[in-house]
């Protein structure tokens, strides 16, 4: 029996998503980038889920791109880079846009695009061991996608340092970089993400949690003027909605908000 290149699990209002191409070090593949594609919108759409959890199985979290992938690329015709580059695209903005937090637990090293998926997710995870690196210039290639999404997140003047040198770096420095939310000891990662993830689930509502991702998004590529236009609009129609009537209808009444 072949294993999935990718396992799927449901409990408690969690999707886990996890990477289980162990015997490439979880290298992205046009199969492994699709399914993972695919599963996200399954849990975007799945309304017994609220959160998801984004992990790997094996000691790297991802190693990029594997070598028969790689001998592959040389072969391609334009047009079929161009296929294949949109499918990476097609993942980093499903997991940017979904309506669904996406928290990435990185228990192991992340390199060139297996870096960019980790830093794609909302909430970012690691182990003190992991190691990060866009690498693609060590190879002769470029990190264009994940360079869009790396200027929203930090300075230029760190993004140059990075993808220019394509160096290797600890998750501590990640963080420093503000390119991941927490190190957290490989013991306890585990709980840290399920209680993070719990706590979303049972402290905040659905449609808030998904409006303000939206409102992120958004105003990270407007100017100011336009993002309060935006922010004004977003506002009334959220006071509409009945997650909003129902969290101040219970803080009102001194109640416990079930979410």
């Amino acid at each position: 029996m072949v294993e999935e290149l990718v396992l799927y699990n449901v409990a408690d209002r969690i999707a886990t998503i996890t990477l289980n191409r162990v015997d490439k070090r979880n290298a992205l593949n046009p199969e492994l980038v699709s399914l993972l594609t695919e599963h996200l919108l399954k849990a975007a759409e799945d309304d017994e889920v609220k959160v998801i959890i984004l992990k790997a199985n094996g000691d790297t979290f991802s190693a990029g791109a594997d070598l028969a992938y790689l001998q592959q690329l040389q072969q391609n015709s334009y047009e079929e880079n161009l296929a294949d580059s949109n499918r990476l695209k097609n993942l980093f903005t499903t997991i940017c846009y979904l309506p669904k937090i996406v928290i990435a637990q990185v228990e192991g090293h992340a390199i060139a695009g297996g870096c960019g998926l980790a830093t794609v997710c909302d909430i970012i995870f690691a182990v003190p061991e992991a190691n990060f690196g866009y690498t693609e210039v060590k190879l002769g290639f470029v990190p264009a996608l994940v360079s869009c999404f790396l200027v929203r997140k930090t300075s230029e003047t760190i993004v140059k340092k990075l993808l220019l040198t394509g160096n290797l770096f600890p998750a501590e420095e990640a963080l420093k970089y503000n390119l991941i939310t927490f190190v957290t000891k490989k013991e306890d990662i585990a709980q840290s993400v399920n209680n993070f993830a719990v706590d979303l689930c049972n402290n905040a509502s659905a449609n808030a949690l998904m409006v303000t991702k939206q409102l992120i998004n958004q105003t990270t590529n407007l100017g100011l003027e336009k993002s309060l236009e935006m922010a004004v609009q977003i506002n009334a129609r959220v006071r509409e909605s009945d997650d909003f009537k129902k969290g101040v209808s219970s803080f009102l009444n001194k109640e416990k908000t079930k979410w």
